[in-house]
């Protein structure tokens, strides 16, 4: 069997439900150092969520906490392939703005981001999202692959969405919180020394405050969490969702042969991103390593029944390596952020039509794809 064909049974029959990996962590000062989660903004109702840490059920000693959402992981995952080592399996596609030059790999709604759908690429992009709704993939695939990989709605104009492929997420099991104060002492007493005016003004004190001229207490603020239970990775590969991807010829008939190399392309593109080692900093004071229990990786059949898998990163990318070669990827190119294009578009004017309703715009902030950094 050839090394594109390998996995081909993955892409064509029924029987293959997913790829998962359960990797257990912990903090690197050991099973019970203390994690910084994720801090989240409240919602509107408070009651619902008052903001702060993600822990259901809020109170209690049984209780999940996310640590990393899955918009979060997918955020570090994906740029992996601007690197030198995985730039040859996409497109690289970059958007200059102003003195920045952006990757269509960081753009936080990926093929759907206002930065990429301003510029010379609109008409291909609003092209190939309507071609999604016509079940076919690969014009999207042809500019923006990984959108494939790690999901994409293109909530502001055409409305085609594309479900993750590859979904990662950290969580803390049986968590206890904790809060942390500190105090802020400046250099010298200003207004002992007379070196500025002691005021009642509300206004002046809190500007002496802010600018660091005075005593500041900060108090009961979030100090992190410490883990009783797990701490854990979940990582989930869908074979099922990958086997929904074709390729449509103009009468709508599915080309056989364009639809494995997209599928056997995408795969690739997927096992990559999944094998790939994950980040070990998440953020200030939240560092996982993987802790002595060995991790799981198991092929789900469709029956339920699960087989151990030891496919290596290695192997993943030559398999995605002759993928690429047979999709025939292209290079891409740096593009420029149009103001022309972008003023039209928030009118409603051009090529891109506004077609949400406003209810779509308030979901929109939260769909998982859209998320960005925390």
């Amino acid at each position: 069997m050839s090394d594109l064909a390998q996995f081909d049974a993955w892409l064509t029959t029924d029987n293959f439900a997913a790829l998962v990996i359960r990797e257990f962590l912990e903090p690197v000062e050991g099973p019970d150092g203390v994690l910084f989660p994720a801090t989240y903004a409240a919602a509107e109702d408070k009651k619902v969520f008052p903001g702060g840490y993600n822990i259901d059920p809020p109170e209690g000693e049984k209780n999940v906490c996310l640590v990393d959402s899955v918009g979060s992981q997918a955020n570090r995952i994906e740029p992996m392939f601007a690197k030198p080592d995985y730039a040859h399996l996409v497109p690289q596609y970059a958007v200059k703005a102003g003195e920045k030059s952006v990757s269509i790999l960081e753009a936080g709604h990926r093929a759907g981001d206002a930065l990429v759908r301003c510029t010379p690429l609109q008409k291909d992009l609003q092209n190939a999202f309507k071609d999604v709704l016509k079940g076919n993939a690969e014009p999207l695939a042809r500019i923006a692959p990984t959108s494939l990989v790690f999901g994409v709605w293109d909530s502001r104009d055409t409305q085609a969405k594309l479900p993750r492929l590859v979904a990662s997420t950290i969580r803390a099991f049986d968590v206890k919180r904790l809060k942390r104060s500190a105090q802020y002492n400046p250099s010298t007493d200003y207004i002992g020394d007379k070196l500025l005016e002691d005021t009642a003004d509300k206004k002046l004190k809190d500007a002496y405050a802010e600018r660091g001229f005075v005593h500041v207490p900060a108090t009961g603020s979030h100090g992190g969490v410490i883990a009783t239970g797990e701490i854990r990775r979940d990582a989930t590969l869908s074979l099922a969702a990958l086997r929904l991807l074709a390729v449509r010829e103009a009468d709508g008939t599915m080309s056989e042969d364009r639809t494995k190399a997209l599928r056997r392309y995408i795969l690739g593109l997927s096992l990559v991103a999944f094998t790939s080692n994950a980040a070990t900093y998440l953020r200030q004071g939240c560092n996982l390593v993987p802790s002595e229990k060995p991790r799981v990786f198991n092929l789900v059949h469709s029956d339920g029944t699960r087989e151990a898998q030891k496919l290596t990163l290695a192997v993943a990318l030559k398999y995605a390596t002759a993928a690429a070669k047979d999709f025939k990827v292209a290079a891409g190119k740096e593009v420029t952020f149009d103001t022309k294009l972008a003023v039209a578009d928030i009118k409603g004017e051009g090529d891109v039509k506004g077609t949400r309703k406003k209810s779509a715009k308030k979901a929109e902030a939260s769909a998982d794809t859209s998320e960005g950094t925390e």
